[in-house]
C-alpha cells in the first residue's frame, strides 16, 4: 500500500480535532453539572436558579488556549449538540401571513372584488402548497370586470414606486417584494428575540419560497412564553435619548450607592472569614464597568438622520474617566454615552434590578441595550452601549410609534446604502416637533425594547420623508429598512406545526440510545473476533474510529445528534463492517486459491475495492436526497448517516490495511489471521442454483404483497400526525391505564374528531392524538385542544394535572410531549416524502447503468428496490391488520429510504462479483456464471445481514416507542433486501438478458 504515513498523518490529526471538539462536550456538561448543584436545595432544582448561574458565567472566560479566550459561551457554541428528542425543548416552526401584508399595501382596502379575492386565496391554500399572491390574483382577475390592481394598491403610501398607470405584472412585483420582505422582517424580529430569550444552542432558519420559518429551541421547559414571544407584535418606537451629562448626577450616585454596599459586604467578610460577599466574585461598581471618551462628532447639517453617535460633554467625560479605576473599555461608537465589555452586561443588569439603585433613577429615564454589539478593532472584545431613553410622556409610551411608518427602503447614494423612511400625515406632523426639539440630539430607534439605531438629529424635519445615513453594510441597511416597516405593514405569524419534548422524555430517550449503541457495540464487537479472529479484532478497531469520528465531526459541523441520528449510528455499526467482511472474505478466498498472506492481503483489498466504492455511493446516495428533502429528525439521520458512510469508508479501507499489512509484514502468517477453527470453510465451496427458485421467489413477493394490498384496502395504514396533520400528547401516568377506556373518555371532549389512545414505551404512558380545530392553528386552540385532554383525563382517572418537571405523585398526571401538524405541513412533508423515493430510485439507476454499463443491471436493482418498498409498506399493513399499530411518518420514510440504500449495497456486491466473472469466463452460459457469482458473495451477504440484523433487533428491543416503526422497517427491510439481491434483483437482470440461457431451470 502507498502512502501508508499519509493514512497514518491523516487518521492522527482527524482524531485529535475529534478530541479537540468533543472536548468542549465534557466541559460543559461540567458547566451544566456546577449549575445544577448551585440551584438544588433539599433534592429539588430551582430552574430559574440553575438559568441564573449560566446567564452569570455565559460571557466568563474558563480557560485559554493559544491566544484565545474560551467562554461558557464559545463552549456552549462548540459542543456536541442534543436534539430536542434528546435534551427536550420545543421546535416550532411559523408561517407568515400574507394576508395582512396585502391588506397594509392596499391602505385597508374596503374594495368588494379585493376583499372577496383575499377570501377566495385563503380558501384556495389551505392545506395545499399553492402561491397565495397567485391565487389572489386568479381572483381578482375573475371577479374584477376589467378592473386593475393599481385601482386598489395605488396610495399615498405606495406613490412612489406604483401609479395608476402602472400594469398588473408591476403591481404583483411590488406585493411579491412585500410579502417576501415580511417574511426576512419577521426573521430578523424573531432571531432577535431568541438570542435574548437565553436558549443555548438556538436553531431559526427560513424554508425557502414557503414562508415558513422553523425555530429549534432545546431545553426550553415554559413552551407558553415562548408562543407568546414568537407571535407578540412588534412593537417599534421612536424615543428621545438623554445625554451622558444629564443624567451625570444620577450615575453617580448609584455609583457610590453601590460602592457602600460592596465596602459593607467586603467588612462582614472580613469579620466572618469568607470573602465570597461581592457578586459576581469583584468589588466593582457601576462606574468601574463606564468610560466614555470624547472623540465623539456629528457629520455635515443636511436633512438627513446620521448614525453618528452624538458627542459628550467634556465635564461629564472627565467624570466618568475618573471613576473608571479599574478596566478602562476601548469605545467604537466614538463618544458613545455607556460602552460596557459584553462579558459584563449581566452585571449591569443584576446591578441595576437592585431596590437601593431602582430607588434612585428618575421615572423619566429608561435604560435600554442596544441589539448588537461590537467587536473592538484594538483588542477583538464586543461591546455594547445602554442608552439612556427620555421618557416625556405621562403614561408612559413614546413620542412616536411604528404604526405611521408607510414605507421604508434601503437605497444607495454614491455607491452607499442608506434608508429612506416615509410616515403618514399624522406621523409627519409628529415627527417634525420631534425632530425639532432634538436638533444636535440622538433619537433611537426601538423595537422590542432593544436599540437598533440612535442617529443623531441635524435639523427639523417636515413632510415625513427622512433618510438614516451611516456606516451601514447593505445587511445592516435592509435588516433596518425591515425593522422600520415592522410597524406599518403587519406580519402576523402563525404556528402551524409546533412539537414540545419534556426534559423527562427526552432523557429517557437519551438513555434507550446509548443502551442501543453499547449492546449493539458489544455484540457486533464479539461476533468479528469470534468469525474473524485477529481480523476481527482490526475491524473492530475500525469500528471504534468510525464511532469517534462520526461523534467528532459532528460536534465539528455543530450538528445536532438526534435519537434518528444515534440510530444511524446503530445501523453505521452494523454497515461499517460490511468493507471488512468483503475485504477479509476476498483474503480468505485468496489463501485457498493458494496465495501467500501477502499477496492474498493486497488481492484481497484490491478487489474488494470496487464493491466497497459503489455500495458506498449508493447508499450516500440516499443520504443527500434525505438530507435535501427531509425535515426535521429526518435531517438529523441524514447527516449522521453520511458522516458514517464516510468514516466506515476510511476507517475499514485505508486503516486497517495498514494495521493488516503491518502485522503480515515479512511474511510471517502468524502475526495475522481472518478465520477462526469454527469459521475458515464456512459457506465456501458452494454451489446452489439460485436462479432455478427465481419463479417461486416471483410468486412468493407477489402473493405477500398482494396480501399487504388487501389490508390496506381493509384497514388501511396508521398514520402519523406529520403525515394526517393533528395534535398528538404523551401523557404521564402514576399507574397503568387502560387505552380503550381512555380513548372512549376523552373522545367526547374532542367533539369524537378521530381521537385515538395507545401506549407508548410504558402501560402507564399513553399518547392521545386528536384532529380537533386542526384547522385552527390559533393559540386559542392550541389551548382548547390541550384543556379538552387535561378535562378528559382528569375526569376520567379522578388525577389531577401537574405541569412537566413536577414530581409525579399517586393523584397527578402530566403531559410529558405534544406536538401540532397542520394539514399544510402535512402536505408538505408527504410531497417530499414521495419525492426522495422518486429520486433516490432515478439516482440509483443511473448510477447502475453508468457504472455496470448495462441497463439490465439497472432494471434488476430498480425492480429490487421497489420490491423491498412495496415488500415493507405491505408488512406494516399486514401488522396493522393483526392490531400491531405502527406509524407511517418521517421516521418511517428515513426508513424506506436507508433500507434502499442497504439493499442496494447488496445488489451492487452481487452485480461487481457478476461483471468480475463475465471478464473472466468469456463464453459460459449466462446462468452459470450469475449463479457462480452469487455462490461468491454468499458468505459475506449472509455476515453483513447477520450483524446488521443483531443492531437493528437491538434498536427495535432498547430504542423505545419513538424508533420502534422505524426499526420495524429496518428489520424487514433488511431481511427481505437481502432476499431480493438473491433472487429478484439479479434473476431480473438475466431475465431481460439478450445473451442465450442453455438451462434457465
Amino acid at each position: 500500500m502507498r502512502n501508508k504515513s499519509g493514512v497514518i498523518i491523516l487518521t492522527i490529526l482527524i482524531s485529535l480535532l475529534c478530541i479537540y471538539y468533543l472536548s468542549f462536550t465534557f466541559i460543559s456538561r461540567g458547566v451544566q453539572e456546577d449549575a445544577e448543584t448551585y440551584a438544588t436545595e433539599n433534592g429539588v432544582m430551582n430552574r430559574l436558579k440553575k438559568q441564573q448561574y449560566l446567564d452569570s458565567v455565559w460571557n466568563e472566560p474558563f480557560y485559554k488556549f493559544l491566544w484565545m479566550d474560551y467562554t461558557y459561551k464559545r463552549i456552549k457554541e462548540s459542543e456536541l449538540n442534543l436534539g430536542l428528542d434528546l435534551q427536550g425543548g420545543m421546535h416550532v416552526t411559523l408561517e407568515v401571513s400574507p394576508v395582512e401584508i396585502i391588506k397594509g399595501l392596499s391602505g385597508n382596502s374596503k374594495d368588494a372584488t379585493f376583499l372577496k379575492a383575499l377570501q377566495d386565496a385563503q380558501d384556495a391554500v389551505k392545506g395545499t402548497q399553492l402561491n397565495f399572491v397567485d391565487e389572489f390574483y386568479s381572483s381578482f382577475v375573475a371577479n374584477g370586470n376589467g378592473k386593475k390592481l393599481s385601482d386598489v394598491f395605488v396610495t399615498a403610501a405606495n406613490n412612489q414606486r406604483l401609479s395608476l398607470s402602472s400594469t398588473d405584472d408591476e403591481v404583483l412585483e411590488v406585493i411579491n417584494e412585500e410579502v417576501t420582505n415580511a417574511v426576512d422582517r419577521s426573521f430578523n424580529i424573531l432571531r432577535t428575540r431568541i438570542d435574548r430569550f437565553g436558549t443555548s444552542q438556538p436553531n431559526i432558519q427560513k424554508i425557502q419560497g414557503t414562508g415558513r420559518i422553523q425555530i429549534e429551541l432545546p431545553g426550553i421547559d415554559n413552551p407558553q412564553r415562548v408562543r407568546k414571544l414568537l407571535q407578540g407584535v412588534a412593537k417599534l418606537e421612536f424615543w428621545e435619548v438623554y445625554r451622558t451629562d444629564e443624567i451625570a448626577q444620577t450615575l453617580y450616585s448609584i455609583d457610590n450607592v453601590l460602592s457602600q454596599e460592596e465596602q459593607a459586604k467586603a467588612a462582614e467578610a472580613d469579620l466572618t472569614g469568607d470573602g465570597s460577599g461581592t457578586e459576581g466574585g469583584t468589588g466593582e461598581s457601576l462606574t468601574d464597568l463606564l468610560t466614555a471618551d470624547d472623540e465623539g462628532s456629528a457629520s455635515e447639517a443636511d436633512s438627513t438622520l446620521t448614525a453618528e453617535k452624538d458627542s459628550i460633554d467634556a465635564a461629564s467625560d472627565s467624570l466618568f474617566n475618573a471613576q473608571a479605576n479599574l478596566q478602562p473599555f476601548i469605545s467604537l461608537w466614538k463618544g458613545g454615552p455607556m460602552v460596557f465589555d459584553i462579558r459584563d452586561t449581566a452585571r449591569v443588569n443584576n446591578m441595576m434590578r437592585r431596590e437601593s439603585v431602582r430607588d434612585l433613577i428618575p421615572n423619566d429615564v429608561r435604560f435600554l441595550w442596544d441589539v448588537k454589539a461590537t467587536v473592538s478593532e484594538a483588542d477583538g472584545n464586543e461591546y455594547l452601549t445602554l442608552n439612556a431613553i427620555k421618557i416625556t410622556k405621562a403614561n408612559g409610551k413614546a413620542p412616536l410609534e411604528g404604526d405611521v411608518v408607510t414605507a421604508a427602503r434601503q437605497q444607495f447614494d454614491a455607491g452607499k446604502p442608506y434608508i429612506s423612511m416615509t410616515m403618514n400625515t399624522k406621523g409627519a406632523r409628529s415627527w417634525q416637533k420631534l425632530t425639532g426639539s432634538n436638533v444636535g440630539r440622538q433619537i433611537a430607534i426601538v423595537l422590542d425594547n432593544y436599540v437598533y439605531s440612535a442617529p443623531n438629529v441635524n435639523q427639523e424635519i417636515a413632510g415625513g420623508q427622512s433618510s438614516i445615513e451611516g456606516n451601514f453594510t447593505i445587511e445592516e441597511a435592509s435588516d433596518l429598512a425591515n425593522i422600520l416597516k415592522a410597524g406599518s405593514l403587519p406580519a402576523p405569524t402563525t404556528i402551524v406545526e409546533d412539537v414540545v419534548v419534556g426534559p423527562t422524555l427526552g432523557e429517557v430517550a437519551r438513555n434507550q440510545g446509548i443502551l442501543s449503541i453499547v449492546c449493539g457495540l458489544a455484540i457486533v464487537i464479539i461476533f468479528m473476533i469470534a468469525y474473524y479472529s485477529k481480523g476481527g479484532l482490526i475491524a473492530n478497531l475500525a469500528l471504534f474510529f468510525n464511532v469517534f469520528f462520526i461523534l467528532g465531526i459532528l460536534a465539528n459541523l455543530n450538528a445536532a445528534l438526534t435519537l434518528p441520528g444515534i440510530a444511524g449510528i446503530v445501523l453505521t455499526i452494523g454497515m461499517s463492517i460490511d468493507a471488512n467482511v468483503l475485504i477479509f472474505e476476498r483474503i480468505k478466498e485468496e489463501l485457498r486459491n493458494g496465495a501467500i498472506m501477502k499477496q492474498a492481503i493486497s488481492s484481497g483489498y484490491a478487489k474488494a475495492f470496487s464493491s466497497i466504492v459503489d455500495a458506498n455511493v449508493t447508499t450516500f446516495l440516499t443520504g443527500i436526497i434525505l438530507y435535501v428533502l427531509g425535515q426535521g429528525p429526518v435531517k438529523g439521520f441524514a447527516i449522521t448517516l453520511m458522516i458514517g458512510i464516510a468514516c466506515s469508508f476510511f476507517s475499514a479501507v485505508f486503516i486497517t490495511r495498514v494495521i493488516v499489512e503491518w502485522l503480515s509484514k515479512k511474511g510471517d502468517a502468524s502475526n495475522i489471521s481472518f478465520a477462526t477453527p469454527f469459521s475458515k470453510n464456512a459457506l465456501s465451496n458452494l454451489s446452489l442454483d439460485f436462479i432455478s427458485k427465481r419463479r417461486l421467489a416471483y410468486v412468493f413477493s407477489c402473493s405477500f404483497i398482494a396480501v399487504g394490498i388487501i389490508a390496506m384496502i381493509i384497514k388501511g395504514l396508521t398514520l402519523g400526525v406529520d403525515f394526517k396533520g393533528g395534535r398528538s400528547f404523551i401523557v404521564s401516568f402514576p399507574q397503568e391505564v387502560a387505552t380503550s377506556k381512555l380513548e372512549a373518555a376523552v373522545a367526547p371532549y374532542f367533539d369524537n374528531q378521530g381521537t385515538e389512545a395507545k401506549t407508548y414505551d410504558a402501560a402507564n404512558v399513553i399518547k392521545v392524538t386528536t384532529s380537533y380545530l386542526i384547522e385552527d392553528d390559533s393559540d386559542e386552540a392550541d389551548l382548547t385542544v390541550r384543556e379538552a385532554l387535561i378535562e378528559g383525563v382528569a375526569a376520567h382517572t379522578g388525577l389531577s394535572y401537574v405541569e412537566e418537571g413536577i414530581a409525579l405523585g399517586d393523584a397527578n398526571f402530566t403531559i410529558s410531549s405534544s406536538s401540532k401538524v397542520s394539514g399544510t405541513i402535512a402536505q408538505d412533508i408527504k410531497d417530499a416524502s414521495y419525492k426522495s423515493a422518486l429520486f433516490a430510485l432515478i439516482a440509483i439507476f443511473l448510477y447502475i447503468i453508468i457504472r455496470f454499463r448495462k441497463w439490465q443491471f439497472g432494471l434488476g436493482a430498480i425492480v429490487a428496490l421497489a420490491h423491498d418498498t412495496l415488500f415493507v409498506i405491505s408488512a406494516f399493513a399486514i401488522a396493522n391488520l393483526f392490531g400491531l399499530s405502527l406509524e407511517v411518518d418521517q421516521v418511517f420514510v428515513a426508513a424506506i429510504l436507508t433500507i434502499i440504500g442497504y439493499s442496494i449495497n447488496d445488489t451492487v456486491v452481487v452485480f461487481d462479483r457478476i461483471r468480475e466473472n463475465l471478464g473472466i469466463k468469456k463464453g459460459k452460459e449466462l446462468v452459470g456464471v450469475f449463479n457462480e457469482s452469487l455462490n461468491n458473495t454468499i458468505s459475506r451477504t449472509l455476515i453483513t445481514s447477520v450483524t446488521t440484523l443483531i443492531v437493528i433487533l437491538i434498536l427495535l428491543i432498547f430504542g423505545g416507542t419513538a424508533l420502534r416503526s422505524f426499526s420495524f422497517a429496518l428489520l424487514v427491510g433488511v431481511l427481505i433486501g437481502t432476499y431480493s439481491s438473491v433472487f429478484i434483483a439479479t434473476p431480473v437482470a438475466i431475465d431481460f438478458s439478450n445473451r442465450k440461457e442453455s438451462s434457465a431451470g
